[in-house]
């Protein structure tokens, strides 16, 4: 019989070698050394994939978890759950995970009965309202935490409050390797008799080689020998976005500096044996790193508890391990301070190798033998302390607990009503429809689902083209002598008005926000923050209240990442107080709307207020967007307690009957985006039930029991007449379809990764 408090199997979650990343590195390392001081506990790896098609895994990899999809971590859950795993060993870093701020494992936290023991690979000083939010969550629902340094541990107990008694501090660990004359290895290399400085790992930017190349004409006089090797290819991540531009930056800037006989760049990822040797031949180890915010480097420990001497900037990690002694500091960004430390260190040698000595000699204690029992320790507490809350009751949910299941998002149909010049606005049946042309509306629109799903992590190269597309379009049809956008285009490419609409200007505003915000997603951010700054100020003079709304909404996208431009924020106010004013002159107790009239995209009157009201910390703002958005719902809801928006033929005016026919797709989308800011706004659940409600009309819940969207073509149809469905797909119906979907997606992983547990 089992006995209740052994551990006999450990999970490890996280990157995972062949992967190539520090994370996929310290988890392998972690796991071997546990497997082999523990060889009686099965240790087997959850890894986290970048790469749809995951990495040729070893045999201890038993499940795997796609980064972007939230229903993997619910089953990796499960599984674990099945097999019995007593207890889950996590690798956390912000960077590995789906949604904002890696917030998906949270989801997957949630549902486990095992203790959790998480390894904080960052923890930040100035986290963002996101970052923060999910630290707060992981370090709840962890049974401990592990930091690898006392300042680490500083930030988790003062900026995050963090109970003491959970918090367990384990170096990073290292190989172990003798003492040994960096002479014995230089051969292997061919740099016997020289001066070896080294850094390796993944190269990115924020390394800062490039002030150790300045540093060297300076060494190079007084140690003609000198070489110094970078080993380790570039990131990953920075290949697929930038390529090779920053290594071959490097190279320039040492030809530049006529130092190239002197440098070699190892581009490759090495095995830790062959790494070992490199650090076995280093005479002083550099890593001159950029900032501060480093609270971990595994390749410092790794160089540090070799034996190697090092000089390095005052990042956190290397302000705690080079005290007393054991390195050498220098200030950020200070070229002349490398130099001048790595000079005093190679004249001085035996206060080389006595830094070298008390790095040693520190460094067992950081040995991945030990450091595995340091673990093992934390593993053993967290099953006490589990044992001594008690277990978490099955994760079986009844229907009313779970998500409603969404339709599996489908692009087929945008991508066929797309070309080369953008999309176009009509569909004949499933077909475009050419003869109609293009039109500005859907074009920011399409670019507006295609930065939502870049959001969510669901971008291909495919959309990411597309995207750009779309953004052409929006700079072509921007007329720099008026100020304003263009709205229809003919097939041939002839622009068929002298201006667009107001609301065609709020669109377009509100679609080069979004491209403001999402840094990183695109090569078209400062063309869009270029656009934006010359479209805003006509906003000033718009008397559509749909336009001011569209606008006001890319305003707060465009303001998440600009928020100092003072002209941004004074058209925010000046739109918001029209909105207001407009609310008074038409309200009445019985008439709770901003127009004599209930047209059109109705409910983005009241998401511009919410929105704006929340970011503008306006609690009347916020009040009356609330209050006129539960009127909207109220009257756009049927006998049968289905969603019914006011019909395109005729709308609702005032003390007249309203138009039940033709609903129009726009106005479910609307209605679901305005309900799932009024849930963010409230934190009240009746806000997620409208947007599902609203969101349900798409797909048969509405007045004729007949579903709109087209799981065939992954397209929507145009409407919903009194007695049939339009069979057409135009890119409107479609693009509302799937923004709705888009929000519905990011929602549920909301809900799933910060729903709070009851009684809390």
């Amino acid at each position: 019989m089992r006995e209740p408090n052994a551990i006999r199997k450990i999970a490890f979650l996280g990157d995972y070698m062949p992967r190539k990343c520090g994370i996929a590195t310290f988890t392998t390392d972690l796991r071997c050394s546990v497997a082999a001081e523990f060889p009686g506990v099965q240790c087997l790896v959850v890894p986290v994939n970048d790469l749809k098609n995951g990495y040729n895994y070893p045999a201890e990899v038993r499940f795997e978890i796609a980064e972007q999809d939230l229903s993997s971590y619910l089953r990796a859950a499960d599984f674990l759950n099945i097999t019995e795993v007593d207890v889950l060993c996590l690798q956390h870093e912000f960077g590995i995970f789906g949604g904002q701020a890696g917030s998906h494992v949270l989801a997957m936290l949630r549902e486990l009965r095992m203790p959790i023991v998480t390894t904080l690979h960052t923890v930040l000083r100035e986290p963002n309202t996101e970052q923060r939010r999910v630290m707060r969550d992981l370090i709840r629902l962890s049974t401990r935490l592990v930091v690898m340094s006392k300042r680490g541990r500083e930030f988790l107990l003062e900026v995050y409050q963090a109970p003491a008694a959970k918090v367990d501090l384990i170096p990073h660990g290292i190989p172990n390797m003798p003492f040994a004359d960096p002479n014995f290895f230089k051969d292997e290399f061919g740099v016997a008799g020289k001066q070896v400085l080294l850094t390796f790992g993944l190269l990115s930017p924020n390394k800062g080689i490039e002030y150790a190349l300045r540093a060297l004409p300076e060494m190079i006089r007084e140690f003609p020998r000198i070489v110094y090797i970078v080993v380790g290819q570039t990131h990953p991540n920075l290949l697929r976005e930038e390529g090779e531009a920053y290594r071959l930056s490097l190279e320039r800037l040492a030809k530049d500096l006529g130092v190239q006989k002197h440098v070699v760049f190892f581009n490759r990822f090495v095995e830790l044996e062959e790494l070992m040797r490199f650090i076995g031949a280093c005479d002083i180890y550099l890593t001159p790193y950029l900032t501060e915010a480093q609270i971990t480097s595994g390749t410092l420990a790794c160089a540090f508890g070799a034996g190697n001497a090092v000089v390095s900037t005052p990042y956190w990690h290397a302000l705690e391990l080079l005290s007393a002694d054991r390195g050498k500091l220098v200030p950020f960004k200070d070229a002349k301070a490398i130099a001048n430390a790595v000079v005093a260190l190679l004249r001085d040698e035996p206060l080389r190798h006595s830094m070298r000595k008390n790095a040693y000699k520190l460094g067992r204690d950081m040995v991945w033998s030990r450091v595995a029992q340091l673990y093992e320790n934390s593993f053993e507490q967290a099953r006490r302390d589990h044992s001594f809350v008690g277990s978490k009751s099955s994760p079986i949910k009844t229907l009313d607990e779970q998500p409603g299941q969404l339709p599996e998002l489908k692009l087929d149909h945008l991508f066929r009503m797309s070309d080369s010049t953008g999309i176009f606005q009509h569909a004949s049946f499933t077909v475009p429809n050419f003869a109609e042309g293009y039109c500005t509306d859907d074009n920011a629109r399409a670019l507006v689902l295609a930065m939502m799903l870049q959001r969510l992590g669901l971008g291909s190269p495919r959309l990411n083209g597309r995207a750009a597309t779309y953004a052409a379009f929006l700079n072509h049809a921007f007329d720099r002598a008026r100020g304003r956008f263009h709205n229809f285009m003919s097939f041939d490419r002839r622009w068929l008005d002298e201006v667009g609409s107001e609301d065609c200007q709020g669109q377009a505003l509100w679609a080069l926000g979004l491209c403001v915000a999402q840094a990183g997603q695109g090569s078209f951010q400062r063309l869009a923050a270029e656009l934006f700054e010359l479209a805003l100020p006509v906003a000033a003079e718009f008397t559509s209240p749909r336009a001011w709304a569209f606008t006001l909404i890319g305003i707060d996208e465009y303001l998440r990442r600009l928020s100092g431009d003072r002209r941004a924020n004074q058209i925010r106010e000046s739109l918001t107080a029209k909105l207001m004013q407009r609310y008074a002159d038409a309200a009445t107790d019985h008439w709770q709307w901003f127009e004599e009239v209930v047209s059109y995209a109705n409910a983005k009157l009241p998401h511009a207020m919410i929105l704006s009201g929340r970011c503008m910390n306006d609690e009347a703002m916020v009040d009356l967007g609330l209050k006129t958005l539960r009127w909207l719902v109220g009257i756009q809801t049927s006998e049968a307690g289905s969603f019914r928006p006011v019909g395109s033929n005729g709308f609702y005016p005032r003390g007249k009957e309203r138009a039940l026919f033709d609903q129009q797709p726009i106005e479910a989308q609307a209605t679901v985006s305005a309900c799932i800011e009024a849930y963010h706004a409230t934190d009240d659940v009746f806000w997620v039930a409208e947007a599902r409600r609203a969101f349900e009309w798409f797909l048969g819940r509405n007045d004729l029991g007949m579903a709109l969207y087209d799981p065939c073509t992954g397209g929507c149809r145009d409407g919903l007449h009194m007695d049939r469905l339009s069979q057409n797909q135009g890119a409107e119906s479609t693009l509302a379809f799937l923004l709705a979907l888009a929000e519905n997606q990011a929602l549920q992983n909301t809900l799933a990764s910060f729903k709070e547990p009851p009684g809390e």
